[in-house]
């Protein structure tokens, strides 16, 4: 597969002559607590921005588009950094998950977003997007945005036990995410790819009404 990663957090977008073959892209972002920025694997990350978790560790930003989810590390070390977070790490329920799409879906037909591929896990989520107006980024923020909404309008955020001193909930969904641009030969292996992703974990496989195949 033909990747190419776009610049961490700036919303930057690939060059003109690349940009021309981009039809969709991959994006990939985590639940709260799910990959912190010092994760010894490394993460999308330039900054640790808490003292509780910096002792762990300064960040581990990587720039290339593999994935590093099975590369070594060292496993106690990254459960105490978790046990330091303010919040417990969220962990969705099948409940919480379906909260979470219908909450993506009202963003994609508001927005008009074509979605080819949702994987919404325990702690992530894989999701294929058509190009858009808006910077994969930015889509993804709204996305985040929308199903947070969900969930608390449905009284089942995960970290409604927690809420701040302005009576707003904790972020259910962590800062940033990978994005992976994709031409036309590629989109197919990322639907697979993402579609595999629950059936690997022993999980049934995701059928969203929002999600359709490409034109």
């Amino acid at each position: 597969m033909s990747l190419t990663l776009a610049a961490t957090r700036s919303g930057a977008r690939v060059s003109r002559e690349r940009h021309a073959m981009i039809v969709a892209h991959h994006i990939i972002f985590g639940a709260y607590g799910f990959w912190l920025p010092n994760d010894s694997r490394g993460s999308w990350s330039d900054f640790v921005g808490a003292w509780h978790l910096y002792r762990y560790g300064p960040a581990t930003q990587v720039t290339d588009p593999r994935s590093h989810a099975w590369g070594e590390h060292n496993h106690a070390l990254r459960l105490e950094a978790k046990s330091a977070l303010k919040y417990p790490p969220v962990t969705f329920t099948g409940v919480q998950a379906r909260a979470v799409a219908r909450g993506f879906a009202t963003y994609a037909g508001r927005s008009k977003l074509d979605v080819y591929g949702c994987a919404i896990m325990p702690d992530h989520v894989h999701l294929v997007i058509g190009d858009h107006r808006l910077a994969p980024d930015q889509i993804a923020i709204q996305l985040k945005a929308s199903a947070t909404r969900q969930l608390a309008q449905e009284k089942i955020h995960p970290l409604q036990a927690f809420p701040t001193a302005s009576g707003r909930f904790p972020k259910a969904f962590a800062r940033g995410q990978w994005k992976v641009y994709l031409d036309p030969d590629d989109v197919d292996r990322a639907v697979e790819y993402v579609r595999q992703n629950p059936l690997k974990e022993g999980m049934k496989e995701q059928v969203w009404k929002f999600v359709k195949p490409m034109r």
